[in-house]
C-alpha cells in the first residue's frame, strides 16, 4: 500500500495538467482568447461518460476509444469523463491494477490525467477541451456528476481535492488514503457517507470551497424514485454555483426501457426519451423555474457501452452520437466550458435534429440569451425571436426535419419557504404552452435558419423556454395533442432484432430543449 501512496503522490506533484485537454500554452491565452473572440462560440459536449476506470463498463472502453468516437468519429468539442467514484479494478486501457482496485481519484491521477496529457502531446485531440469529473453515489439518493476543476486548471490541488472529496464523502476504507493526508482532512472535516443530511453536507462543502470551480448535477433523477422535489431545493439553496442542473435527457437510450428508466410509475419512466421531470409541461423542472431558480438541463451519453461484448445487452450510444448538449463558451479553457455550462445559455438535442439554435428576448435595446433575465417595464412589449437549423441528415442516415416548435411559459413567484405546503409541491399551474409554431410560421433564409418571431405584453414575471421535435402532434404511441408520451419498453427475443428495433424506435422520436429566459416586471 505504500508504493500505491507513493505513486500517487508522485503523479500529483509531476502532473502540469490537469482535467485539462488542450495544451498548457493554450490555456494560458485564455484572456487573449476572451478577447479575440468575445463573442463566444457553440460548443458541443457533455460531462457523463464511462471509460474502463469504471468496473461496470465494456473492456472495450478505453479512454483513448471514448476520446476518439466522441470527438474524431460524432463531432464533439468538450468531453467531461464520469467514471464511478468507487473502488477501481482497471486502468485507463482496461488493464488490471496491479496489487488490486484502488480509490478513482488515485487512478484518475495515476493514469486518466497523464494519459489525456500524453495524447494532446502526441498531436491528438487538438483544440479539443478534456476534463475527468466523476459520478459520486451521493448517500441515500442517486448519481450525481461532479467536476471539481480547481482555481487553475493544471493544479495538483485539483487532484487532492478530489482525493479529499472521495475520503469524505464515500466509504472506501481509510486505508486506501495516504496516512499524511488523512491526518489534515480529520483536521478539518468529519466523513460524511451515509445519510441524507451527509449528501447535503457534501454540497455545502463544494460550495464553501470550490464555488466557481465545481458542479454538481443530477444524473436520471427519476430512475430509482428517490428524490421530492424539496430535496432539489434544498440542493440547490446549499449550493446554487454548484448545483446548478439536472440530466433531463439521460443517457443509456439503447436500453430497452428507454434511458433505463424502468419503474412502473408514470413519473418515473421516460417521455419521448426524457426524464418525466423535463417533459411534463407544468412539472417539476417548471416547478422550479417558477420559482426563478437558474436551474437548467442537460443531455448526455452516460456512455458504457453500446453492445456488450457477448452480444446480450445494449446500453447507450458514444458521446455525440445522438445526444448533444450545445453550450456557448467564452474562451478556450475548462474553466470557460464550466462557465458555459453555469450561465445557462446552452440547448440540449437528441437525434441531432437540430444543430443551431438561437433564442433571445428583447425590449427596447436590451436583449436577453438563454439563462439571462430580462427588465422591463409593466406593460412594455417583449419580442421573443427563434432561429434554428437542422443538418441535412443525422449519425444514423436519416434526414431531419422538425415539425414544430413549442414557446412554453410559466409565472415566476419567487422561492418557496422551506417548511410551507409550496416547498414540497412539484408543479407549475400557470406553465403552459403559449405558441405552437409550425413550418407556416416561420421564414427559411438561404443559409437554412428557420426565423420565428413573438411579441407578447409584459404583465407579470414570468420564463420561456422552447421544446421542438420531428413527430406530428397526433402521432399513434409517441404523442398526444403535442405531448409526448410515455416510452414503451422495446421487448424482442431475438438479440440482434431488438437492438435494431430500438435504434429505429429513437431515431424515430427526436426533441430538443432550451434552457430558459427569464422576464422579470418592474413598476411604471
Amino acid at each position: 500500500m505504500i508504493n500505491k501512496f507513493r505513486a500517487f503522490t508522485v503523479s500529483v506533484l509531476s502532473l502540469t495538467i490537469l482535467f485539462q485537454g488542450l495544451p498548457a500554452a493554450v490555456a494560458a491565452k485564455d484572456a487573449e482568447d476572451n478577447q479575440t473572440n468575445p463573442g463566444g462560440r457553440w460548443m458541443k459536449g457533455e460531462y457523463h461518460a464511462h471509460t474502463t476506470q469504471s468496473d461496470d463498463a465494456e473492456g472495450s472502453q478505453s479512454l483513448e476509444s471514448l476520446l476518439n468516437n466522441a470527438f474524431d468519429k460524432y463531432g464533439m468539442d468538450w468531453m467531461g469523463i464520469s467514471d464511478h467514484l468507487r473502488m477501481s479494478s482497471r486502468d485507463d486501457e482496461g488493464n488490471l491494477i496491479p496489487g488490486g482496485p484502488i480509490p478513482l481519484s488515485q487512478g484518475i491521477s495515476q493514469y486518466q490525467a497523464p494519459k489525456i496529457k500524453q495524447l494532446q502531446k502526441e498531436g491528438k485531440f487538438k483544440n479539443k477541451v478534456i476534463f475527468s469529473g466523476f459520478e459520486w453515489d451521493m448517500p441515500t439518493y442517486e448519481h450525481v456528476g461532479i467536476g471539481i476543476l480547481g482555481d487553475q486548471p493544471g493544479s495538483p490541488k485539483s487532484l487532492k481535492a478530489a482525493n479529499q472529496f472521495e475520503y469524505l464523502f464515500t466509504n472506501q476504507d481509510e486505508k486506501m488514503f495516504d496516512p499524511k493526508d488523512v491526518a489534515i482532512w480529520k483536521s478539518q472535516d468529519q466523513r460524511a457517507n451515509k445519510t441524507s443530511e451527509d449528501a447535503r453536507t457534501a454540497l455545502a462543502w463544494l460550495e464553501e470551497n470550490y464555488k466557481n470551480t465545481s458542479y454538481a448535477i443530477l444524473n436520471h433523477p427519476s430512475r430509482k424514485r428517490v428524490y421530492s422535489i424539496s430535496d432539489f431545493r434544498d440542493f440547490n439553496n446549499i449550493a446554487p454555483d454548484v448545483m446548478f442542473g439536472f440530466e433531463g435527457m439521460p443517457g443509456n437510450q439503447l436500453e430497452p426501457d428507454r434511458g433505463g428508466l424502468n419503474l412502473t410509475t408514470p413519473e418515473n419512466r421516460t417521455y419521448g426519451g426524457s426524464d418525466y421531470m423535463l417533459a411534463k409541461v407544468g412539472g417539476a423542472w417548471d416547478a422550479l423555474l417558477g420559482e426563478g431558480r437558474k436551474f437548467w438541463n442537460f443531455s448526455n451519453s452516460d456512455s458504457h457501452f453500446e453492445i456488450s461484448e457477448n452480444r446480450l445487452y445494449s446500453s447507450g450510444y458514444w458521446p455525440g452520437e445522438y445526444s448533444k448538449n450545445y453550450t456557448w463558451v467564452n474562451g478556450s479553457s475548462i474553466k470557460s466550458v464550466l462557465d458555459g455550462m453555469r450561465s445557462g445559455k446552452s440547448f440540449s438535442v437528441f437525434g441531432d435534429l437540430i444543430d443551431a439554435l438561437e433564442f433571445q428576448a428583447k425590449n427596447g435595446n436590451n436583449t436577453v440569451d438563454m439563462g439571462g433575465d430580462l427588465k422591463v417595464k409593466e406593460g412594455q412589449m417583449v419580442k421573443i425571436t427563434v432561429r434554428f437549423k437542422s443538418p441535412q441528415k443525422n449519425n444514423n442516415g436519416d434526414p431531419v426535419k422538425v415539425d414544430h416548435v413549442d414557446l412554453i411559459s410559466g409565472e415566476v413567484t419567487g422561492k418557496a419557504e422551506p417548511g410551507t405546503p409550496a416547498y414540497n409541491k412539484a408543479t407549475n399551474d400557470t406553465t403552459k404552452v403559449v405558441k405552437r409554431f409550425t413550418s407556416k410560421d416561420w421564414k427559411t433564409d438561404r443559409d437554412g435558419f428557420h426565423a420565428i418571431t413573438y411579441k407578447v405584453k409584459a404583465n407579470k414575471d414570468q420564463y420561456f423556454r422552447l421544446r421542438g421535435t420531428n413527430l406530428g402532434e397526433n402521432v399513434s404511441g409517441e404523442t398526444m395533442d403535442g405531448e409526448p408520451l410515455i416510452d414503451k419498453k422495446t421487448e424482442i427475443e431475438d438479440n440482434e432484432t431488438r437492438f435494431s428495433e430500438i435504434n429505429k424506435r429513437n431515431y424515430k422520436d427526436l426533441w430538443f430543449y432550451s434552457n430558459p429566459i427569464f422576464v422579470s416586471v418592474e413598476d411604471k
